[in-house]
């Protein structure tokens, strides 16, 4: 378990993060959200030991983590820090090796990296001759190739089409199944929104929401149905404890204030047939602007 305590930091009189506490759970893949500025990046620094926090930790497996035991972390910079004149092959195997892999574990793993992320073919070319998307595979095989115990991504999936998104997240998705905790940022919500196990959405320094899928939906969404009907389904509009969202003929979206849902299924079985009746989960997006507001 990587744990965040109560991290606090300023720069000058700017307060940028204030009492920031979240888990990230091993073998789980761990979406981080927030507007530009919301404190991210900064978070992240502090997990790696790149900034220092002025109050709180970062807990390890219930102990403080040292230097010693960030070397054995796996992290992606938003900004592109490779070398773009050294070729990726050669790089990304010199990583591994300054993370303690032998030269022969440093090169065996970088090849079966590149063959996964889709660069085997461009092994033993300058990373400046790349284009945006297969540099940032590069800068993903980087994070991996000394088998890391855990995983800070910032931003791993901007300029990458989806093809290249589903390449890069079978990778990750198979370090979270051997109980790696996987922790990222992102603003493709739709996106967090199909990969994620849990989600930590932050705003003006400070955690707004936290939990799984299902827990934030529950929490930050209201109880909405989808009812559809062989006839009209106007009259739910002047229904007691309804607020409908959307009717569109024989089919609406509403919220329920008050009433039970099987109360609203007997009434439309009343007035005739009813095709489906379901709930409906909000979206991601929906949810962040639930918690940021």
């Amino acid at each position: 378990m990587l744990s965040v305590d109560g991290i606090e930091r300023s720069f000058g009189e700017k307060r940028v993060l204030d009492g920031v506490s979240f888990d990230v759970a091993p073998g789980r893949m761990t979406g981080f959200l927030g507007a530009n500025g919301a404190g991210k990046t900064t978070t992240m620094r502090i997990i790696l030991g790149v900034l220092a926090p002025q109050g709180g930790r970062v807990v390890w497996q219930g102990r403080p983590v040292t230097q010693d035991v960030r070397q054995r972390f796996g992290y992606m910079p938003e900004e592109r820090g490779l070398y773009p004149k050294m070729r990726v092959a050669e790089q990304i195997a010199w990583l591994g090796q300054l993370h303690g892999l032998s030269r022969a574990a440093a090169k065996k793993d970088t090849e079966q990296l590149l063959e996964q992320l889709g660069l085997a073919e461009r092994a033993g070319d300058k990373l400046e001759e790349l284009s945006l998307g297969n540099q940032q595979r590069a800068q993903v095989a980087a994070a991996l190739v000394h088998r890391p115990e855990a995983l800070i991504l910032d931003e791993p999936f901007s300029g990458l089409d989806p093809i290249a998104v589903d390449t890069v997240l079978a990778t990750l998705r198979e370090r979270a199944a051997a109980g790696v905790p996987v922790l990222f940022s992102s603003h493709q919500l739709a996106l967090v929104e199909r990969l994620c196990d849990d989600l930590v959405i932050i705003s003006g320094g400070g955690i707004v929401a936290k939990g799984s899928r299902e827990e934030l939906r529950a929490k930050h969404g209201p109880p909405r149905f989808e009812l559809v009907v062989d006839s009209d389904a106007g009259w739910l509009r002047d229904h007691p404890g309804i607020r409908v969202v959307d009717v569109d003929g024989p089919r609406a979206v509403f919220d329920l204030d008050g009433r039970g849902d099987q109360e609203v299924l007997r009434e439309a079985l009343r007035r005739g047939d009813v095709r489906s009746f379901s709930p409906v989960h909000p979206s991601l997006d929906e949810i962040f602007k639930e918690a940021v507001r």
